[in-house]
């Protein structure tokens, strides 16, 4: 069977994390030529729903949809200071203790805290509401640049778009790298930033950024396998160093070198999935960095497992995908 996401609405519903959810796993993606995902909208409360803008909605279905449900998706809540339903808590609490992958969007976190959950977790939320989760829940631990985090299938994430980064983290674990660039490609937004990368930019974007980061990053990942340096990439730039590495800070939230590393690791995780034959020494190659040493040292340092483990899960993800009719190849 498709995995099945269940996504909650509620009075007061956020509308933009709720479309989040939604055009993540509702839309049909016929061109991945995967089985996607199977989805089920539900609701605490009978009745229409007011939701942001002046809208209200209908939700067929109720909390029982949750005992059946792989992923169950918290989009935000309509007031961080307002208990959630017994009826939620209890339904939340039952699905985590059956192995349930439970997550939230910016202030959905609250649920999952009053639900107990986020007990002895690394969470996070929007940064106006960080200070408050950890005085209402000091059992947590908060991670307050995180973008989002996810501690064994609890899931959190920051604000409105971050959710975005958050849910596209989960198709990359459940479809792999290329499924998720495809998906973020048809989003129109970044393949992946990662769940550390800072929740704020406190400066402005630079009006020059647009006329020399942006095509500075694509000129990398078109030559991702020369030896760059912070010097080389601000002399590709035109721009001093210090300069340089002030604004490409402002603009991707990370050093260049950090984000250098995150490219390759990701051109390196897709080569893994797509490439089975290829020797992993080709594939430190491929993606600049230089042997097979080098690129398990750096999955090992971002929390991967090493690259042949790592292929041999996406075949035998793929296995399991073909025996029961949902193949994860392109």
């Amino acid at each position: 069977m498709p995995h099945h996401v269940a996504i909650l609405a509620y009075n007061g519903l956020c509308t933009f994390e709720f479309g989040c959810a939604i055009e993540l796993f509702a839309l049909e993606r016929p061109e991945l030529g995967v089985d996607w995902y199977e989805y089920t909208v539900c609701a605490a409360t009978p009745g229409p729903l007011r939701a942001m803008g002046g809208l209200t909605m209908q939700v067929a279905h109720g909390l029982d949809v949750l005992a059946r449900a792989d992923t169950i998706v918290i989009p935000g809540w309509h007031d961080v200071d307002a208990a959630a339903p017994p009826a939620l808590i209890a339904a939340l609490q039952v699905a985590r203790a059956r192995g349930a992958r439970i997550c939230s969007i910016c202030s959905g976190a609250f649920v999952l805290a009053q639900a107990g959950l986020l007990d002895g977790r690394r969470a996070t939320t929007h940064w106006r509401y960080l200070d408050q989760l950890q005085a209402r829940f000091p059992a947590l631990a908060i991670d307050a640049d995180a973008l989002y985090v996810d501690d064994d299938g609890v899931v959190t994430s920051a604000g409105s778009a971050a959710g975005l980064d958050m849910l596209l983290h989960l198709v990359r674990g459940d479809f792999g790298a290329d499924i998720a660039n495809r998906v973020a490609q048809r989003l129109v937004i970044a393949t992946h930033r990662d769940g550390d990368q800072a929740q704020r930019v406190t400066q402005p974007l630079p009006a020059l950024d647009a006329s020399t980061i942006a095509p500075l990053l694509d000129w990398v990942r078109e030559n991702i396998r020369a030896a760059h340096t912070v010097a080389s990439l601000a002399a590709q730039a035109r721009m001093g160093g210090r300069t340089f590495q002030r604004r490409f800070k402002e603009s991707t939230g990370l050093s260049p070198l950090a984000w250098l590393v995150r490219e390759r690791l990701a051109l390196a995780a897709r080569l893994l999935e797509t490439r089975p034959l290829l020797p992993v020494d080709a594939v430190a190659d491929l993606a600049g960095l230089g042997s097979a040493e080098s690129l398990r040292r750096h999955f090992r340092s971002h929390g991967m497992p090493a690259p042949a483990r790592y292929r041999q899960a996406h075949a035998r993800r793929n296995v399991d995908a073909i025996g029961t009719g949902r193949a994860a190849g392109g």
